[in-house]
């Protein structure tokens, strides 16, 4: 039942509280006069219960259906509940791409932190082989002072 179908119901229940009312009226009408007509007092009666009836059904279908849309039951002719589970679906799944983002970012700093170390380390490394190599040049190089020193004494 589409929307305008439900105005039109609202709108028929409507026309019946009035029937309804006007019932009620001449009934207690009726039952006002100093010649009140039995008969005629329960025909209006009889048509005031019937039309109330009517009305109490009527409202209480309505009542049901705005019940099952305000609670987000399905129900028949609404999208209301696939709407909002495509909704929750839509909040996860930009949830995920959020976490999934963070992650990555995480990943990044971290990668970034790990080459930064590593190149750290081969400087470290390269600067002891360097300094290394001194100490091993300073040594053939004190070897060879002696070693001439010595010979320039045996001479």
């Amino acid at each position: 039942m589409n929307p305008l179908d439900k105005i039109h119901a609202l709108d028929e229940i409507e026309k019946e509280i009035i029937l309804c009312m006007q019932s009620a009226g001449q009934a207690l009408q009726e039952l006002g006069k100093e010649k009140s007509s039995q008969k005629n007092a329960e025909t209006q009666s009889q048509q005031f219960l019937k039309s109330l009836s009517s009305v109490e059904s009527k409202l209480s279908e309505q009542i049901n259906y705005l019940t099952q849309v305000s609670t987000g039951q399905p129900h028949e002719g609404s999208g209301y509940a696939s709407a909002k589970v495509l909704q929750m679906a839509w909040h996860r799944i930009q949830h995920a791409r959020s976490r999934v983002r963070e992650l990555e970012e995480t990943k990044a700093k971290h990668s970034h932190a790990a080459r930064q170390q590593q190149k750290r380390q081969q400087e470290h490394a390269a600067a002891q082989q360097q300094q290394q190599q001194q100490q091993q040049q300073q040594q053939q190089q004190q070897q060879q002072a002696a070693a001439a020193a010595a010979q320039q004494q045996q001479q």
